[in-house]
């Protein structure tokens, strides 16, 4: 183990500089006569968060948010394909490094100023295709939680408005009929972002109210990461199996008393741990019967061993597209231990989304999650309208309810209202 990461500065991980080259040699490469080889998308998104009620350790009502992303494609032939992404972000609560540095690893604290987002590149042979750089891998099936999906670290900065973070590595996949067989490496983690101590996602327990919280960094465990993920797809039914074998990218958290002092400092460190799972998707002529679990093992001391999983219908009529389920955990082997788990915190509770297309412009979409036992629950609502070919508004709300020891409850006072403005180019 090596000690890695940073307090608030976030500026762990190199400077990125052999990645922004080879992504501005892709921005540079000229269109062929052959307009399909070049694409390029992108959009400039603000938003403003107004929360109604302070929280005690962050008085901060009203939170702006500015992101500017570019992706880029070239596929100079059949067989291969290169992508590029970059992201620059400002904010005015301190959620974005003032450096200006090209980060390429997700490893700080806050989000970067300018980050490489994806860079990599696609060969297909066949049956055969390899995705090799900086991407996105998905595992599973189910919505809202999806157990299984082990390389899918995410920036939990706002605990319930997540996105998802790059991995780089190597992915292959094999296509034998009805049959997918997926291999994935990954030379290091890439951990998920967690809420910053000082503001209003990091709830601190009314035993510790005068207790002041530092952020003492991360440990990164040194080591590869390794899955496989074998799928069948049948008459009328589909399923996969899969294996895992790595590091949480949600952390253990170690706290330090300073003597003397009302300081703690949380130290973040990711256990090893290895998953067994499985997921299924069987259509009907109601609804699609979805399920998903896997099973967590570890040999972390102060790490939980427990299975996750979802079970889920859906089911899409007219412009109408309904998802409703459970989610459960099942603890086989409990140690003591303080970590930020919000794959576990929304189990034993009953999830459901709803999308509806009003019209070609319009739409509006639901979520929520409701503890089996009523002490947490949460509720999103969301109204987007475009107009024209380049500009979307966007108002969602959230609100949260529950009780303080519960996952859910304990962000009580950060129901919040957004409102976004997007110009897509």
């Amino acid at each position: 183990m090596r000690p890695g990461g940073s307090g608030g500065s976030g500026r762990s991980g190199g400077s990125g500089k052999g990645a922004v080259l080879a992504f501005v040699v892709l921005l540079a490469l000229p269109p062929t006569a052959a307009s399909q080889t070049f694409t390029q998308r992108g959009f400039v998104d603000g938003s403003v968060v107004l929360f109604p009620q302070d929280a005690p350790n962050d008085p901060t009502r009203a939170v702006g948010d500015l992101l500017v992303r570019d992706d880029v494609f070239v596929k100079p032939a059949s067989w291969v394909q290169f992508a590029g992404g970059v992201d620059l972000r400002a904010n005015s609560h301190d959620q974005v490094e003032d450096s200006w540095r090209v980060d390429v690893s997700d490893r700080g604290t806050l989000r970067p100023r300018l980050s490489v987002r994806r860079l990599s590149a696609t060969f297909t042979r066949g049956p055969v295709t390899i995705d090799a750089g900086k991407q996105f891998i998905r595992w599973g099936k189910t919505d809202i939680l999806t157990p299984t999906d082990r390389f899918a670290p995410r920036d939990f900065i706002n605990v319930v408005d997540t996105e998802l973070l790059g991995v780089t590595g190597v992915r292959g996949v094999v296509q034998a009929g009805a049959e997918t067989f997926e291999g994935v490496w990954l030379p290091r983690l890439t951990p998920s972002r967690t809420p910053l101590v000082d503001q209003r996602w990091t709830v601190v327990p009314e035993a510790a109210a005068g207790l002041t919280l530092v952020d003492a960094g991360a440990i990164f465990p040194d080591g590869a990461q390794a899955g496989v993920r074998w799928g069948h797809v049948g008459a009328g039914f589909e399923y996969s199996l899969s294996f895992f074998n790595g590091f949480n990218h949600l952390p253990n958290i170690e706290a330090a008393a300073i003597p003397a002092s009302p300081v703690v400092e949380l130290t973040r460190t990711y256990p090893a741990i290895r998953t067994y799972g499985g997921d299924a998707a069987v259509p009907t002529r109601w609804f699609t019967l979805k399920s998903e679990a896997v099973y967590f093992t570890t040999s972390s001391i102060g790490t939980d061993e427990y299975v996750l999983y979802v079970l889920q219908l859906e089911r899409q009529t007219g412009e109408w597209v309904i998802v409703a389920g459970y989610a459960g955990e099942v603890v086989t082997l409990r140690r003591s231990t303080l970590d930020f788990a919000p794959d576990r915190g929304l189990t034993k509770s009953i999830v459901a989304r709803a999308s509806y297309t009003i019209g070609p412009t319009r739409s509006a979409a639901f979520e929520s999650a409701i503890r089996q036992n009523g002490d947490g629950a949460y509720a999103k609502a969301e109204y987007s309208q475009a107009r024209g070919n380049h500009w979307r508004a966007t108002v969602s709300g959230v609100l949260i309810r529950g009780e303080p020891d519960d996952f859910l409850g304990q962000y009580r006072l950060n129901s919040y209202v957004k409102a976004a403005l997007r110009y897509s180019f």
